[in-house]
């Protein structure tokens, strides 16, 4: 005799599973609600945030840059005599050029965690902003740094 796929060889039926499980022991699943998934997190995006934060104060805090477009790029496409800039600004247009990859890549902290990889990028947008306005990166936001 063959014992066939599903079939109790013994001619008692299984005992049923709980309502609570579907198909392979998971719980039920409709095409409307999908399983939760976490939120993403990638470079880019955290990139993006710090960028934002920073750009938002600054706008706030400073009426010459609330009409500058703060912009994300991913590297610059011009050599630059002095290697790779970090960012490039644009008076005409009123924006500011970020480059994500070389000030991700290029410029190294002394702690290598997501706190200080944030100040990086931070700082990275107040220099580039003080630029636009020719100022010193330290008089941008005097409140901000009052502690040191």
């Amino acid at each position: 005799m063959i014992a066939r796929r599903g079939k109790s060889t013994r001619g008692v039926d299984p005992t049923p599973r709980p309502d609570r499980h579907g198909r392979h022991g998971r719980q039920g699943r409709s095409a409307v609600v999908r399983p939760p998934i976490g939120p993403l997190d990638t470079r880019f995006e955290r990139f993006d945030i710090a960028v934002g934060a920073a750009s938002d104060f600054l706008r706030s805090a400073w009426p010459e840059l609330r009409d500058v477009d703060f912009q994300i790029g991913h590297m610059p496409t011009e050599p630059h005599e002095d290697g790779i800039p970090r960012w490039h600004i644009d008076r005409e247009a009123n924006r500011i050029i970020l480059f994500r990859v070389p000030i991700e890549r290029l410029v190294r902290t002394h702690r290598d965690d997501e706190l200080h990889r944030r100040m990086m990028i931070e700082g990275t947008v107040f220099r580039a902003a003080a630029e636009y306005l020719d100022r010193d990166p330290w008089d941008l936001g005097p409140e901000r740094f009052r502690y040191f």
